[in-house]
């Protein structure tokens, strides 16, 4: 309608004709019969969803309200770096020493196979998707097979043997007796076959070196604390005992001003031949624990010492009262050996402390402490006159170490025993002394000088825990662990003497002390059961045996003057004096 108006209202123009003005087009503007919307809201909502789908979640919020896409999830962090941080990661986010760290729910046999897979083949599997990593080559030739995974060639040959086996079994079914026969004896190829996969198969057997300190020391520390997780009794570490002694006397000194060890001046030999004893006289009972070794006083034997399992050490009076005179103490454990020196004012004492203590036997102080970190089985002093200063030891470590007393120091150590050294004997006017050891040999030295000399080792020898010296100083009278006491000489070739030997008694297992007459004549040992056993020593016949302790009679030894006197010890606790 605006169009037709718009022609009518208009004139032409007097100038214009039909034929010369051409035609105009009119163009028509379009018109909607649809309402008009606001169409704002609906871009803004479309564009903020498109928006949330790419933009980064905020690490700080714990609340998001739409679902986000993995590579949202896994996006690094937007924003400026941190001021205080090196790699931009806020001090509360880190948990780690190079950032943040996030836990992994990955089974630990997964995580082992993709990580040797990948130090074996150089690929793994990708823990953020389902892509590889590493050399593609590799996992293109491989096939992407893992160091667990069974390659098919290697499935089918397991299949065709486990078949195969079927199939011998089943085909020997009739023969069943002899192939029983077959299979049970290891020379034939049918138990080679049933037994060629051994469960040892391929495995080495590795030798276990010696532990060094701090090994031992941590796996010590490793072990109290395991055992008091599982609520055991923890073995704590040995207490420093002090030392110190006690005297149970009346007094020190007498009227005259003699000391209590001072021997008495009437004391002599009444007899040169010894006779066998055969009753009680007198017990001593002050020990709490087995006694391990008796010594008489050296040439006098108006007192007898003991050392005990109750880490102390007595010494008793054996001619007055017959009680015991005074105790020392000063082992954290038990007392080993004991050893007079010549003039018996002095003593040695070995104890499972790893300690060698040289005591004053008439103050009962502690002159000198030894130790070199191992247990001493055996300890001596040098019987020449003019070298009581000089100590021997024989320890746990297979070695004989020797100290000089005056200085404290080692001045020897003697090493070629292959197990724990148990005894030393000085032959031979003191020049040589002999040793016996756990591995079941004697061996000769020359004091001072640490080579073997003479080397006694047979297939059919035990193990030798106590060694005599004949009072002619011509045999040795050795307590072999196979139930029988073996002589040896002391001459040059030191030869078993195969005459003579004393058996009867049950020994196996302990170190039962041999012992001599001081005439020579008899020959007395105890045993495991508790008996002291007497034989002659020209025709080695038992000549008496007497019951002595409840449990094993570890020592026993002949009084050195009254030659009818036997003091013996037991694991009972018990020192008995017979006559």
């Amino acid at each position: 309608m605006d169009a037709i108006q718009a022609y009518t209202n208009s004139s032409p123009s007097p100038s214009s004709s039909p034929e010369s003005s051409p035609l105009r087009q009119i163009s028509l503007p379009t018109k909607s019969s649809a309402p008009v919307v606001d169409d704002t809201l609906l871009s803004l909502t479309v564009s903020a969803a498109s928006r949330s789908l790419v933009a980064p979640i905020d690490p700080v919020q714990h609340l998001v309200a739409f679902n986000p896409t993995y590579d949202q999830l896994w996006a690094p962090l937007h924003g400026p770096a941190h001021p205080y941080a090196k790699d931009g990661i806020a001090q509360g986010m880190r948990n780690h020493k190079l950032g943040f760290v996030e836990d992994a729910a990955i089974e630990s046999f997964v995580f082992d196979d993709q990580y040797n897979t990948f130090h074996k083949y150089g690929y793994a599997a990708d823990p953020a998707g389902r892509e590889y990593v590493g050399d593609v080559e590799a996992l293109e030739r491989n096939d992407g097979v893992g160091v667990y995974d069974m390659r098919q060639s290697e499935q089918k040959r397991r299949r065709l043997e486990k078949k195969k086996e079927r199939d011998e079994e089943e085909g020997d079914e009739g023969d069943e007796g002899e192939v029983n026969e077959e299979v049970e004896n290891p020379a034939t190829e049918e138990w080679l076959r049933k037994n060629r996969k051994s469960p040892w198969a391929g495995k080495k057997e590795v030798v276990q070196g010696e532990l060094t300190k701090e090994q031992k020391k941590y796996a010590e520390e490793h072990a109290r604390k395991k055992a008091e997780e599982r609520g055991e009794k923890v073995e704590k570490p040995a207490e420093v005992v002090t030392d110190k002694s006690t005297f149970h006397g009346k007094e020190e000194r007498d009227y005259q001003g003699r000391s209590w060890i001072s021997p008495p001046k009437d004391v002599k030999a009444t007899n040169d031949h010894c006779y066998i004893p055969k009753r009680l006289v007198h017990t001593w009972s002050g020990h709490t624990k087995g006694v391990s070794a008796i010594r008489f006083f050296p040439k006098y034997g108006h007192l007898l010492l003991s050392a005990s399992m109750d880490t102390k050490i007595k010494i008793w009076d054996v001619y007055n009262s017959g009680k015991c005179m005074r105790t020392y103490m000063g082992h954290s454990k038990a007392v080993r050996d004991i050893c007079f020196s010549n003039d018996g004012t002095k003593f040695l004492s070995a104890g499972y402390d790893k300690n060698i203590k040289y005591w004053d036997t008439e103050t009962g102080k502690v002159i000198s402490t030894f130790s070199t970190g191992k247990i001493p089985y055996v300890v001596k002093l040098n019987p020449d006159d003019d070298k009581q200063n000089i100590l021997l030891a024989g320890m746990s470590d297979k070695k004989i170490v020797q100290w000089d007393m005056n200085t404290g120091q080692i001045t020897q150590e003697y090493d070629q025993h292959l197990g724990a050294v148990n005894t030393i004997t000085f032959v031979d006017n003191n020049r040589r002394f002999v040793t016996s050891s756990d591995d079941k040999s004697l061996r000769v030295w020359e004091f001072g000088i640490p080579v073997v000399i003479k080397y006694i080792s047979e297939p059919h020898m035990h193990s030798m825990p106590s060694i005599a010296v004949h009072p002619n100083t011509n045999w040795l009278a050795a307590q072999s662990l196979d139930n029988q006491i073996l002589i040896y000489g002391t001459r040059e070739r030191f030869q078993l003497n195969k005459k003579k030997r004393f058996a009867g008694h049950i020994v196996a297992g302990y170190a039962c002390q041999v012992n001599f007459s001081p005439d020579g004549r008899f020959v007395l040992s105890g045993d495991g059961e508790g008996r002291c056993w007497f034989w002659d020593w020209k025709s080695c016949k038992v000549f008496r045996t007497l019951k002595c302790h409840e449990g094993v009679c570890i020592g026993c030894e002949w009084h050195p003057l009254e030659t009818s006197k036997v003091a013996t010890c037991g694991w009972d606790g018990l020192i008995k004096y017979w006559d």
